[in-house]
């Protein structure tokens, strides 16, 4: 079919109330469908909520709870950590391992070198690997698994 010829076929299907189109000739079969318009959605903002009950939140903070997740805990940073502070590139949540039965990718003590992947952080449904920028050795992880991270929070110290 000629290329004018369908351009003049579309362009009467999109400027008419014609939804769909569809010509046989001996050289093959054109299908044209106009797309139905989307629909307008407005939302609504949320009702704020309620704050917490200041006895609530004061029993929370003396007893947080322990939900065991079957891996070891991560490391807790040293008061005044030393050496390279690898910290995180974006906001996400912190993943140790590439699936939830897998092996962490490095563990405290373990040989690093640069470029090697020391984690995931998944941001928007997309799993980014981390790479360590230095090499040296995992002296502490500084975030558990599966926890949110913010732009610039510390996640491994390297010396």
């Amino acid at each position: 079919m000629d290329l004018r010829k369908l351009k003049t076929l579309i362009d009467l299907v999109s400027d008419s109330n014609v939804s769909e189109l569809e010509i046989t000739e001996a050289e093959g079969t054109v299908r044209i469908v106009k797309a139905q318009p989307q629909p307008i959605v407005q939302y609504a903002p949320m009702p704020a909520q309620a704050p917490m009950p200041p006895t609530y939140y004061a029993q929370a903070q003396a007893a947080p709870a322990v939900i065991p997740t079957g891996e070891p805990a991560a490391q807790p940073a040293p008061a005044a950590a030393q050496g390279h502070v690898l910290k995180s590139p974006m906001v996400g949540t912190f993943y140790r391992s590439s699936s939830p039965g897998a092996a962490p990718f490095v563990d405290v003590g373990d040989a690093v070198k640069s470029g090697q992947t020391l984690c995931i952080i998944e941001a928007m449904k997309i799993l980014n690997e981390i790479e360590c920028d230095k090499d040296g050795v995992v002296k502490a992880v500084l975030v558990e698994n599966g926890q949110a991270v913010e732009f610039g929070q510390p996640l491994f110290v390297i010396e």
